[in-house]
C-alpha cells in the first residue's frame, strides 16, 4: 500500500526518443535495464519506469523513459495520443490484433518496466506463477503481436500466458477513460477499498472459519446419527448373531485342526491299537525284551562284564517300551470322541465363515465388526446427545461471526460515510455539484454470507436531481464518469496498490474553472501516485511537472508518430497554441505563462 503522505511515490513522466536508440536496445526491458542512467533500484519505490514500443499503427520506434512528477501529454487530435495508450494496453495484456501492427512490418512489439515494493501483489502473483522476480526489484511485461495476429507474451523474459500479463497489469496501472471497465468501475473491488478507507481490514476469516468447521461437524454428526438410524434394526440383528456366537480371533485356525483331527480319529486308533498289540500282545516286543532280560541277568556272573553293557541297553529298551506303551495307552483314550463332536465343529467353523462372508472380511475379524457394531450401536444410543452438543457448538460459533461481521458492518457504514462525504466535497468544484455519491451497503442472504462479511457493497451514482442511483459505468457519461472517477482517486488515492494511474481525456467537454479544478486534483493526485493524463486543456496541462507533445511527422516513406519532451520555452509554447489554436499571439503566449506560474504558486 502507498503512504497516504510524505513525498511523492512516483509521477508518470515521459522521455522521447525517435529511432536514436540501437535497435537491440529497443525491447530491452528485461532484467532491469538502464533508463536515462537510472536504474530500477534507484527509482521512485512503485512506478512505471519505461516503454519501448516497435511497428505499433503509426509508431516505427520509440522509447520513453519516466520520471516523477505529474505528466501530461498533448497534442492535436489524431497525432497518435491514443496509439501510445494502446501499446500500453497490449503490454498489459489487453485485447490485441493485427489492426496494430505498422503497415509493412512483421509484428509489433511492446515491453513495459516497471519497479515495484517487495510487498505489491504483483510479487504473489509472479510467485504463484513459478516466475522469478528480479532482484532489483523490476518487472517486465512484453507483448508481440503478428502481422497474421498471432500474439506472444513474456513476463521477466520468460514465455507467459496473456491472462497473466494482464492480471500482473491490472496491479500495476489502472486506465481511466471511456469504456474502461476495470478498477472502481468493477463493483467487485468496492468492498476492498471501503475496507481499506475504513483503516482496518475485515478481520472476519477466523470466525468464519470456525463457523463452517463447527456446521460441517454437527452436519457430519447428524448425517451418521442419520443413517444409523435408519438401519438401526439390522444393526441390532447383526449384533445379535455376532453375540450369539461370541468368535475369537484365532478359533477358525483351532477348529479347523479339531476338525482335521476328529476327521481322521477312526484311522489313528486303528493304527494305536496295531501298535499296542505289537507291544504288549503275545509274543509282542515287552515279552521278548523280558526273556531276553532273565537270559543275561542268569549268564552275568560267568560273563566278566562281557554282558553289562548289554545289559543295561536292554533295561533301557524295556523302559522305553513300557513308556511308548502308555504314550499309546494315552492317545487311544484322547481318541475316545463323542461322535457329535466332528458335527458341532463342522457346524460352528462353517457358520463362523459364512457370517465372515455376510460381511466382507475374515472370520479373524469378526470380533473387531462385532465392536464396530457396538460402537455404532452407542452412537445411536447416545448420538443425539452428541448431536445437540455440536448443534450449540456451531450455533455459539454462528453468534460470534455475526458479532465479528455487525463489528465490520458498523465500521463500513462508518467510511460509507465519510467517504461519500470527501466525494461529495471533489465533486463541486469539477461541475458535478448536482451528482450525488453514495456508498451503497445491501444486507446478503445468509447462504451468501462470507469470509468478507454479511453485505455487498457498491458504489453508486446519480448524476441530476430526482434521478434514480446506479452503479457508475451505467449511469454517468463519459465526462462525468472521468471526473467521478478522479474525485474517487483523489479521495482512494492513500490506500491504493496500484501505483500507475493513466487518464484519457478527463477534461472531456469542459473548460476554464472547472478545467482548472481538474488540473489542480491532477496535480495533488500526482503527488501520491503515478499520473498521466491525456489532455486537451491548458488549464491541466499547466499543472504537469513535465510535458510531452505527440506530432505526426512525414518521415521518409510514411506518416510517424513522434513525442517530444518541451522545455520550458517550447512547453509555453505549445500552452500557448491550446489556448489560441494554430495562430498563437502574445497574448496567448502571456496567458500560457500565467497559468504555469499560477501551477505552481
Amino acid at each position: 500500500m502507498l503512504p497516504s503522505s510524505g513525498p511523492p511515490a512516483a509521477v508518470f513522466a515521459v522521455g522521447a526518443s525517435h529511432g536514436g536508440y540501437p535497435e537491440a536496445a529497443l525491447l530491452a526491458c528485461a532484467g532491469g535495464a538502464l533508463y536515462h542512467g537510472r536504474h530500477p533500484s534507484t527509482a521512485p519505490p512503485g512506478m512505471l519506469l519505461g516503454l519501448t514500443i516497435r511497428d505499433v499503427v503509426l509508431i516505427d520506434r520509440l522509447s520513453l523513459a519516466f520520471r516523477p512528477g505529474l505528466c501530461v501529454l498533448t497534442g492535436e487530435t489524431g497525432a497518435g495520443k491514443s496509439i501510445l495508450l494502446d501499446a500500453l494496453g497490449l503490454a498489459l495484456g489487453r485485447r490485441g490484433d493485427a489492426s496494430l501492427v505498422r503497415p509493412g512490418a512483421e509484428q509489433a512489439a511492446v515491453a513495459a518496466e516497471f519497479a515495484v515494493e517487495p510487498s505489491h501483489p504483483a510479487g504473489a502473483i509472479l510467485h504463484a506463477a513459478g516466475i522469478a522476480t528480479d532482484l532489483a526489484g523490476a518487472i517486465v511485461l512484453r507483448r508481440t503481436v503478428a502481422a497474421d495476429g498471432r500474439s506472444r507474451a513474456f513476463v521477466n523474459d520468460e514465455p507467459a500466458s496473456v491472462g497473466l500479463l494482464r492480471e500482473l497489469g491490472e496491479s500495476l496501472v489502472e486506465i481511466q477513460g471511456q469504456g474502461e471497465q476495470r478498477g472502481l468501475l468493477d463493483p467487485a473491488t468496492h468492498r476492498a477499498l471501503l475496507d481499506a478507507f475504513a483503516g482496518r481490514e475485515a478481520a472476519l476469516a477466523a470466525s468464519w472459519q470456525a463457523w463452517r468447521r463447527a456446521r460441517e461437524r454437527a452436519a457430519e454428526a447428524a448425517r451418521l446419527l442419520a443413517d444409523s438410524r435408519a438401519e438401526e434394526d439390522l444393526l441390532r440383528h447383526q449384533r445379535a448373531e455376532l453375540d450369539a456366537l461370541m468368535p475369537e480371533g484365532d478359533e477358525e485356525e483351532r477348529l479347523a485342526a479339531r476338525r482335521a483331527l476328529l476327521q481322521n480319529a477312526e484311522r489313528l486308533g486303528e493304527a494305536i491299537a496295531e501298535a499296542i498289540a505289537e507291544i504288549d500282545g503275545e509274543g509282542g516286543t515287552q515279552q521278548a525284551l523280558a526273556r531276553a532280560l532273565r537270559r543275561l541277568e542268569r549268564a552275568r556272573d560267568r560273563a566278566q562284564g562281557l554282558l553289562d553293557g548289554a545289559l543295561a541297553a536292554a533295561e533301557r529298551a524295556a523302559a522305553e517300551t513300557g513308556e511308548a506303551l502308555a504314550a499309546l495307552t494315552q492317545a487311544s483314550h484322547a481318541l475316545e470322541f463323542d461322535p457329535r463332536e466332528l458335527e458341532e465343529v463342522e457346524e460352528r467353523l462353517f457358520t463362523l465363515r459364512g457370517l465372515a462372508r455376510k460381511h466382507d472380511v475374515r472370520v479373524a475379524d469378526l470380533p473387531r465388526l462385532r465392536e464396530t457394531l457396538a460402537a455404532r450401536l452407542a452412537l445411536i444410543d447416545s448420538g443425539a446427545e452428541e448431536v445437540a452438543a455440536l448443534d450449540d457448538a456451531a450455533a455459539a460459533a454462528r453468534a460470534g461471526y455475526i458479532a465479528a461481521a455487525e463489528a465490520v458492518s458498523r465500521a463500513r457504514q462508518q467510511a460509507a460515510r465519510r467517504l461519500d462525504a470527501a466525494v461529495a466535497a471533489e465533486l463541486k468544484p469539477l461541475r458535478l455539484d448536482k451528482a450525488r455519491f453514495r456508498t451503497v451497503l445491501t444486507p446478503l442472504a445468509e447462504a451468501d454470507w462470507g469470509e468478507h462479511g454479511v453485505e455487498r457493497v457498491q458504489f453508486e451514482v446519480a448524476t441530476n436531481p430526482g434521478a434514480p442511483f446506479g452503479p457508475l459505468a451505467r449511469i454517468a457519461s463519459g465526462g462525468e464518469l472521468s471526473r467521478f472517477m478522479l474525485a474517487l482517486k483523489l479521495v482512494l488515492s492513500g490506500i491504493s496498490s496500484v501505483p500507475t494511474l493513466i487518464f484519457d481525456e478527463v477534461d472531456s467537454g469542459i473548460g476554464g474553472a472547472v478545467a482548472a479544478a481538474v488540473g489542480e486534483r491532477l496535480q495533488r493526485l500526482g503527488a501520491r501516485l503515478q499520473v498521466l493524463v491525456v489532455t486537451h486543456s491548458p488549464q491541466v496541462a499547466a499543472r504537469g511537472a513535465h510535458h510531452w507533445l505527440v506530432a505526426k511527422r512525414q518521415a521518409e516513406r510514411a506518416t510517424v508518430t513522434r513525442v517530444e519532451e518541451l522545455d520550458a520555452d517550447t512547453r509555453q509554447e505549445e500552452i500557448a497554441r491550446m489556448l489560441s489554436g494554430s495562430t498563437v499571439t502574445a497574448e496567448a503566449r502571456a496567458a500560457a505563462a500565467s497559468l504555469i506560474a499560477g501551477a505552481r504558486s
